[in-house]
């Protein structure tokens, strides 16, 4: 059978479905191309400003006498435009250090689970680490690490991904030890200090990674099984991370709706609250520092202003503002701030930091050891 044009049913049915096919592709390449100039519903099809830069770009690119690194020029392009904000926190990071700070963040590292301070006395030695396994020692001096005479930092010395051999001082002992680092996780050191009679869980918080809530958790089960009668938590000289982090961790201890934090956006305002039925109510004494920022001053705030904790040590740094990150294609990254928070009495700390209820400085001794006096008062108020 055949229509008016001469062709077939089966013709005609082929011709309709190749139509629809053409139509709907087409739509969709229209519809791709009007958002492809999109960001978050605002379109950009129409910014003059967008036009223009577009139009050097082209012209540079087809005219410039030398031949030029596209990529180069955009990545510096990204950077002038964070700079021309003029804040601190709105940064523009390279592949490289895009990479070295998700690693830094993701709550994994490569290394043998100790922090250094004085450039070779060792600070702190983290449980389930290579270097704890390894029976190293709060307060020993890394002489050198595999023949290498440590002048800086030992930190730089160790190979991240192999056998160290660590020339350790402790006391009057010299002696070597062997350690084989390992991707672990960033540990959260914790233990329970018996204090005239009474158990004080103790837990170091030394930032906000992806994992932080996580092995909060676990930590403090940890301690809490081992009976307890109250908590030390330590945010020195932890510069921040996630916010969710802090939030999670605020939530354990809160009674539910008590607010967390709230925030200031460029459109609109919005509380954090605790939305969950666990709750604690033992003492607790958050010890911080001139280096507590960012995500640990919204928790040290939730603590001591919604659930009566106190806070030890030094004035915080006072970081209040809020940042957001953006991958683009290039591995490249943007950082930049979003919004201001509030600590729940409704205090902006921004340059300003959380005053702790006890100021207290810490001693170092002319030989280099180190006296925590911040810790000794905080044992003293949980007595």
């Amino acid at each position: 059978m055949k229509g008016k044009l001469g062709l077939s049913i089966k013709e005609i049915i082929i011709v309709i479905i190749i139509t629809a096919l053409t139509t709907s592709i087409t739509t969709g390449i229209i519809i791709y191309n009007n958002n492809i100039l999109e960001n978050d519903g605002v379109n950009l099809s129409n910014d003059q400003a967008l036009k223009e830069f577009l139009k050097v770009y082209t012209n540079l690119n087809e005219s410039y006498y030398e031949d030029i690194d596209k990529n180069k020029m955009i990545d510096s392009a990204i950077a002038a435009m964070i700079d021309y904000l003029g804040e601190d926190y709105s940064t523009y990071l390279n592949k490289d250090e895009t990479v070295s700070l998700e690693e830094e963040l993701k709550g994994t590292y490569k290394g043998i689970g100790i922090s250094i301070i004085n450039n070779n006395r060792i600070y702190k030695v983290y449980p389930d680490t290579p270097a704890a396994e390894a029976d190293l020692k709060e307060n020993d001096i890394i002489l050198k690490i595999n023949g290498i005479e440590v002048n800086e930092s030992a930190a730089n010395l160790i190979d991240r991904n192999g056998e160290n051999t660590l020339e350790i001082k402790r006391d009057d002992e010299i002696f070597e030890v062997k350690v084989t680092a390992s991707e672990i996780n960033t540990p959260l050191n914790r233990e329970v200090i018996t204090n005239n009679n009474t158990k004080v869980g103790y837990i170091e918080i030394p930032s906000f990674t992806y994992r932080v809530a996580e092995e909060f958790k676990k930590a403090l089960n940890e301690i809490e099984n081992e009976g307890i009668d109250s908590l030390i938590i330590d945010l020195r000289s932890d510069t921040g991370g996630f916010l969710s982090g802090a939030s999670e961790i605020a939530s354990i201890f809160l009674e539910k709706n008590k607010l967390i934090y709230s925030l200031e956006e460029k459109n609109r305002k919005q509380s954090v609250k605790d939305e969950t039925d666990e709750k604690r109510d033992y003492k607790i004494v958050v010890l911080v520092n001139g280096s507590t920022a960012s995500a640990s001053e919204v928790l040290a705030a939730a603590l001591k202003e919604s659930y009566g904790a106190t806070l030890v040590g030094a004035a915080t740094f006072g970081k209040g503002k809020v940042q957001q990150t953006k991958t683009l294609e290039d591995g490249s990254m943007v950082k930049y701030t979003t919004a201001k928070w509030y600590t729940p009495s409704g205090e902006c700390i921004d340059e300003v930091g959380l005053f702790p209820d006890y100021a207290v400085e810490n001693i170092q001794n002319e030989d280099g050891s180190f006296v925590d006096n911040q810790l000794k008062k905080a044992l003293e108020l949980l007595n």
